[in-house]
């Protein structure tokens, strides 16, 4: 699926912003090898990841079982009945020491004094042309990595980006980008990310949340996921206080002038576009920008843009309905109630009571996704 991170083109003011905490309510293969999210080709949907069993092909009366495909050890089960994952620590090192491994590097970014946007909105002028193009980078939106292994050369699969929470250290992607046939057990948040450099450091999982029906069906109108981080190789500090955050917003009305934001999978900065967030359906959103290819689901859908944070109002992710969209159209689960209520478990409910087996472990009841179709 074509999903889009946030860039960083100019922004405009922010607006009042609901905030969450009291608020009622294709074709994959990257260079490391084959991934399961990302955007199709331009006018093609994204692609539909399939469940597979045991592959049964009838030859003239008899019926030949071929076996199921091999499982994937970097997929966990997770706790299905609460759509939520805790990680284990030495995954998550061990994914940011294979990022680090390849072609990128941590390095110190400029300072960000102002945590999230408050100020005065000014109108979101639509981009000329209509089409998404090369933006400087934002602290609070970054690329999300899943290497595979400590060998290959990593690459961004998504984008996802800094939401504000009382405990300064949750992130906000596509459900598709973390849980596919299973939680994905090595992920890893580079912030900011520019020229191969991670200028706010490497952040790892140590909760993944998702709604429960992503799981059983993968409902587009679920394809929403939060993550709970930590700073990699290194004790304490918040996501929040060295990025800001964009500030949640549910029930936003359709129509308004918003900032759609992403990484493509094979560039180290991101691409952006401004036009309106329609309503596609009652559940899904709709942001026709062509440009958004492989690598970007995920990308926030900014409203009210604060000029002085470069943060704003967050409505939705690439993702929901066709797995984001394709190369013209790009969609988002609506945040509406079922959201709303994601994120406050995000925020307080530690996930499953005990920690749950390690993810090599885990990863045994689980089949791998399908190959995506281009």
């Amino acid at each position: 699926m074509a999903t889009s991170e946030r860039g960083a083109a100019p922004a405009d003011g922010a607006g009042a912003d609901q905030d969450a905490g009291t608020a009622s309510a294709a074709d994959c293969l990257g260079p490391g090898g084959p991934t399961c999210t990302g955007r199709g080709r331009a006018g093609v949907p994204l692609r539909a990841t399939l469940a597979l069993g045991v592959l049964t092909v009838v030859v003239g009366s008899t019926a030949l079982a071929l076996g199921s495909p091999p499982r994937d050890p970097l997929l966990a089960a997770g706790d299905t009945a609460t759509g939520s994952y805790l990680a284990a620590r030495a995954d998550g090192d061990q994914a940011a020491a294979a990022v680090l491994a390849g072609p990128y590097q941590e390095r110190p970014g400029p300072p960000v004094t102002a945590r999230y946007g408050g100020g005065t909105a000014a109108p979101l002028a639509a981009s000329r042309p209509l089409q998404a193009a090369p933006a400087a980078p934002s602290p609070a939106v970054g690329a999300l990595f899943s290497p595979a292994d400590d060998d290959g050369e990593p690459f961004h699969h998504c984008t996802a980006s800094v939401v504000h929470a009382p405990a300064g250290d949750l992130v906000v992607t596509a459900a598709h980008c973390v849980h596919d046939g299973g939680f994905r057990t090595r992920l890893v948040f580079a912030p900011g990310l520019h020229d191969g450099f991670a200028p706010y450091g490497l952040w790892v999982p140590t909760r993944i949340q998702v709604d429960p029906r992503w799981i059983s069906d993968r409902d587009p109108d679920h394809d929403v996921a939060f993550l709970r981080v930590r700073r990699a190789g290194r004790a304490g500090g918040r996501i929040e206080d060295l990025t800001g955050a964009e500030r949640i917003r549910f029930d936003a009305p359709a129509g308004r002038p918003a900032q759609l934001t992403g990484y493509p999978e094979d560039q180290d900065t991101p691409v952006s576009c401004r036009h309106t967030a329609d309503a596609q359906s009652p559940t899904q959103l709709r942001f026709a920008c062509p440009g958004f290819p492989n690598g970007t689901s995920g990308g926030p859908m900014l409203t009210d843009l604060d000029p002085a944070t470069g943060t704003g109002s967050l409505i939705g992710v690439i993702g929901g309905l066709e797995g984001g969209g394709d190369d013209l159209v790009s969609y988002s689960s609506r945040f509406g109630k079922d959201i709303a209520a994601l994120y406050r478990r995000a925020i307080t409910n530690p996930g499953p009571g005990a920690a749950q087996p390690g993810s090599r472990a885990a990863a045994s009841a689980v089949m791998p996704p399908a190959a995506p179709r281009s």
